[in-house]
C-alpha cells in the first residue's frame, strides 16, 4: 500500500529543490511564487511505495489565490498520510503562519527547518527541541540545496505516516477566540465534517470562508447561529474576524519565537549591500537593462553566433544535407523524395535546430540569474513600475517565465487573485520573446545586420515586448472588462547564493528538451506541409510540382498579402512565413529557409547561414537599401507581438475557461500587433526614407487613438469595483 506525503511551504523555501532530491524529478526551481502552479507527484528514490506530492508554494490556507486553493483542497480532500512542512530558518515569523494552519488539519506533520546552514552562518540560534514542543511537531534541520538532513527528514515523515492516526491540534489562539470555536463546535453537527479536521473547519466557518460554507451543507439555523458567534467576536475585538484570527496567530508566533529563537545582532549582510544597489529606485532599471543587453549579446551575437554558425554551416550545410542527398541518390530514390527530405525536412528542421546552441547559452545565463536570486529582485523592481500602469509585480512574474516558454508563463498567472488582472496578464504574457522566437530574432539579426549581425536586436525585441505590455495595460485597465486596482504584491527576497550547477543544468535541459521535442513533432510535420504547399500546385498540366510562384502557398499568400502592405511585407513569401508562425514560431525560420532557398544549391561559395540571410533578404524583403531593412524589422515586430503558437493558445483557452474570452484575447493580440507594427513601419519610413502616403496618415490616426487611450482619464477611478478574485 502506498504512503502519500505532501510537501508544502512558502515560496522561496527550497521546496522544489527538496522534491527533486527526493524523487529525482527535473522540476523547475525558481525564486518567485508561481513556478509550481499545480501539484506534482513523484516516487521516493529507493522506496517506490512512498509518493511525494509537491504542492504550490503558498503563504496561507486561505483561498486568496488559485495556488492556495490547489494546496488546501489536496490536504483537506485527499488527506495525505503525512505532511512535510518546509519552514525557512532565516524567516521564521513569516513561515510559521502557514504552519499554525496546517497543524489544525490534524494530519501528522514533520517540520523541515530549511536553510539552516544560512541561518547558522549569520549567527542565529534556534532551540529546535523547544520550538518543536511548542508547535507540537518534530523538527529536522535541513539544507535542500546541499541535500543535508533529507534522509532523516523523509524517514521521520514515513514513520509518522506508518503509525497512522491523527494529531490533536494545540489550542494556540486567544482564549476569547477559543471560546468562540467551542461554541461553533457545540452547534456543528457531528457528521458534516471529518472529525480529525473539525477544528480547522470550525475556524474557517468563523472566518466566513465562502468556499467552506458552500462545501458543508448546513441548515439555515446553524449558519445563522455561527454568524451570530462571529459578530459577537468582532464586537469584542472591534475588528473583522479574519484580522482577529490573523493577529492572534502572529501573537502566538511571536511568543513562540521569543522563547526559542535568538537572532544575530543587526548587521548588514552581503545580500543587503548588493540590494542597496540593484534594487535602487534610480539604478535598478538601468542595471537590469544592462544585464539583459549583456545576456543577449553573449547568447545571440558573440559566443552563441560562433557555435550556431558552425552548426548551420558545417554540421547541416557541409555534412548532413550533402551526406543524406548522396545516400538517397545512391539508393536511386525519386527526386521528389530527395527534395522533400533534403530541402523540406532537413533544410527546414535543420535551420531551426541550428539555433539550439544560442538558446542553450541564453537559458544558461537566465537560469544563473534566477538561481542566485537576482530575478526575484527584478520582480520587486518592476512592481514599482507596473503599479503606475495598473498592474503589480505578480504580473511581471509570468513575463519572466514566458522568456523561456509562453505555456508555463500563462499558467503562472494563477498567482494573481484578481480575475481582471489575471486575464490582462494572460493576454500580454507572450509579448515577451520566448525560446521559440529566439531563432527568428537571431535569423533577422543576420538579415538586418549583414555580416556583423545586429547585436542590439535581441535585447531590443525583449524591451519592445515589455513596452507593449505596459501600453496595453494602460489602455485596457481603463475599460470595464479590465478595470480595478492592482493586487498587493508581497514577496520574500531570498538571500543571494552561488548557483547550484545541478539545478541550472536541469533547468536548461528541461527548456531545451521541450523545444527539441516540438521541433521533432510539430515542426517536422509543419516543414513537410510547407514544402508540399510551396512545391505543388495547379500548373499548365494540372496538379503537380510547379514553380513556387504557382504553388498553393503562393496562392494563399497572395490572397492575404494585401493586408500586410501597410506593414512593409506585402509579398506572399513573407505572409506564408507569418501564417506558419501561428502553428509554431520556429516554423517562421524553417518556412523562410524552404522558400528562400527553393531551387538553389545550399552549398555555394558562401557559408550556409550567410546564404540564408541573403536568400531571406532577396526573397522576403526585396526592396533595396534601408526600406528593405525597415520592412524586415516590421515583419519581426509583428511576429513578436501577434498571437502565440498553438500550444500557448491551447493553454490560454484552458486558463481563460471561456470561449468568449479566448476569442477576445486572440483578437486583442493580433489587432494590437498589427497597429503597433503599422506605426513602427510607417513612422520609420517617414523619418529614414522620407516616405509619406495613405499608410502614414493611417498610422497617425492610430497614434492619436493610442495616445487618447493612454492619457484619457480613467472613467472607473474612485468607483466601487465589482471585480472578483480568480478563485471565486
Amino acid at each position: 500500500m502506498s504512503i502519500r506525503i505532501a510537501l508544502i511551504g512558502n515560496p522561496n523555501c527550497g521546496k522544489t529543490t527538496m522534491f527533486n532530491a527526493f524523487t529525482g524529478a527535473n522540476q523547475y526551481v525558481g525564486n518567485w511564487p508561481g513556478v509550481t502552479v499545480e501539484k506534482k507527484e513523484g516516487k521516493l528514490k529507493g522506496d517506490k511505495d512512498v509518493i511525494i506530492t509537491d504542492l504550490p508554494g503558498i503563504y496561507s490556507l486561505s483561498p486568496y489565490t488559485l495556488e492556495e486553493v490547489v494546496s488546501r483542497d489536496y490536504l483537506v480532500d485527499e488527506k495525505p498520510d503525512a505532511i512535510i512542512n518546509l519552514v525557512d530558518a532565516t524567516n521564521l515569523e513569516r513561515n510559521l503562519y502557514l504552519t499554525t494552519q496546517i497543524a489544525e488539519l490534524g494530519i501528522p506533520m514533520v517540520i523541515a527547518l530549511n536553510l539552516i546552514d544560512v541561518s547558522k552562518k549569520r549567527g542565529d540560534v534556534i532551540n529546535i527541541e523547544k520550538l518543536g514542543h511548542a508547535i507540537g511537531a518534530k523538527i529536522v534541520e535541513t539544507s535542500a540545496l546541499k541535500e543535508e538532513g533529507l534522509d532523516k527528514l523523509v524517514a521521520e515523515a514515513v514513520s509518522l505516516a506508518k503509525k497512522g492516526g491523527s494529531v490533536t491540534p494545540a489550542k494556540v489562539l486567544d482564549p476569547v477566540i477559543e471560546d468562540a470555536i467551542k461554541k461553533v463546535d457545540k452547534i456543528l453537527p457531528e457528521d458534516v465534517v471529518d472529525r480529525t479536521m473539525r477544528r480547522w473547519y470550525e475556524i474557517k466557518l468563523l472566518e466566513r470562508d465562502s468556499k467552506i460554507a458552500d462545501k458543508i451543507k448546513l441548515t439555515a439555523s446553524v449558519k445563522n447561529n455561527i454568524e451570530d458567534i462571529t459578530k459577537e467576536l468582532e464586537k469584542d475585538f472591534d475588528n473583522d474576524v479574519e484580522s482577529i484570527i490573523t493577529n492572534a496567530r502572529y501573537d502566538y508566533i511571536v511568543d513562540v519565537i521569543k522563547g526559542t529563537f535568538k537572532r544575530a545582532g543587526d548587521k548588514t549582510t552581503l545580500s543587503d549591500k548588493i540590494d542597496s544597489i540593484v534594487t535602487n529606485r534610480v539604478l535598478g532599471i538601468p542595471i537590469f537593462a544592462g544585464i539583459m543587453f549583456i545576456v543577449y549579446y553573449i547568447a545571440v551575437s558573440s559566443i552563441g553566433t560562433i557555435v550556431t554558425d558552425w552548426t548551420n554551416d558545417t554540421l547541416f550545410g557541409e555534412i548532413i544535407q550533402p551526406g543524406v542527398e548522396g545516400w538517397l541518390n545512391g539508393l536511386g530514390a525519386n527526386e521528389n523524395i530527395v527534395d522533400l527530405v533534403v530541402n523540406g525536412i532537413i533544410g527546414g528542421v535543420g535551420s531551426v535546430l541550428g539555433f539550439v546552441p544560442q538558446m542553450a547559452i541564453l537559458f544558461l545565463l537566465l537560469s544563473i540569474l534566477e538561481d542566485i536570486g537576482y530575478m526575484a529582485r527584478v520582480a520587486f523592481i518592476m512592481d514599482r513600475i507596473f503599479r503606475h500602469f495598473g498592474l503589480s509585480g505578480k504580473s511581471f512574474i509570468p513575463l519572466l517565465v514566458s522568456s523561456g516558454c509562453g505555456v508555463p508563463g500563462i499558467m503562472s498567472t494563477k498567482t494573481i487573485e484578481n480575475d481582471n488582472d489575471r486575464r490582462l496578464t494572460i493576454i500580454t504574457a507572450t509579448y515577451v520573446p520566448c525560446g521559440a522566437k529566439l531563432p527568428v530574432i537571431a535569423l533577422f539579426a543576420g538579415v538586418i545586420g549583414a555580416k556583423a549581425g545586429a547585436w542590439w536586436l535581441a535585447p531590443l525585441m525583449y524591451f519592445i515586448g515589455v513596452l507593449a505590455v505596459l501600453i496595453t495595460a494602460i489602455i485596457l485597465k481603463k475599460t470595464k472588462p479590465f478595470h480595478g486596482e492592482a493586487a498587493p504584491f508581497v514577496m520574500e527576497l531570498p538571500q543571494y547564493h552561488l548557483p547550484a550547477p545541478k539545478t541550472i543544468l536541469m533547468h536548461v535541459w528541461e527548456r531545451l528538451w521541450g523545444y527539441i521535442k516540438k521541433v521533432g513533432t510539430v515542426l517536422w510535420i509543419a516543414c513537410m506541409v510547407m514544402w508540399f504547399l510551396s512545391t505543388y500546385g495547379i500548373g499548365d498540366n494540372g496538379f503537380g510540382m510547379v514553380d513556387t510562384e504557382q504553388s498553393f502557398m503562393a496562392i494563399l499568400g497572395n490572397l492575404l498579402a494585401w493586408m500586410f502592405i501597410p506593414l512593409g511585407f506585402g509579398n506572399w513569401q513573407a505572409v506564408a512565413a507569418t501564417i506558419s508562425g501561428f502553428v509554431a514560431k520556429e516554423s517562421i525560420v524553417s518556412t523562410m529557409s524552404i522558400l528562400s532557398m527553393a531551387g538553389q544549391d545550399l552549398i555555394d561559395d558562401v557559408e550556409t547561414s550567410k546564404a540564408l540571410w541573403e536568400g531571406v533578404r532577396n526573397t522576403m524583403f526585396p526592396t533595396a537599401g534601408t526600406a528593405g531593412l525597415v520592412a524586415a524589422f516590421s515583419f519581426l515586430t509583428f511576429n513578436l507581438l501577434n498571437s502565440p503558437c498553438l500550444a500557448a493558445i491551447s493553454t490560454l483557452a484552458k486558463e481563460m475557461n471561456s470561449k468568449k474570452w479566448t476569442f477576445g484575447a486572440l483578437v486583442i493580440q493580433n489587432i494590437n500587433a498589427y497597429l503597433i507594427t503599422l506605426m513602427i513601419y510607417q513612422f520609420t519610413m517617414l523619418i529614414l526614407c522620407g516616405s509619406f502616403g495613405i499608410g502614414t496618415i493611417a498610422a497617425g490616426i492610430v497614434l492619436v487613438g493610442y495616445l487618447y487611450g493612454i492619457f484619457r482619464p480613467d472613467p472607473y477611478k474612485n468607483m466601487v469595483r465589482a471585480t472578483k478574485r480568480s478563485v471565486a
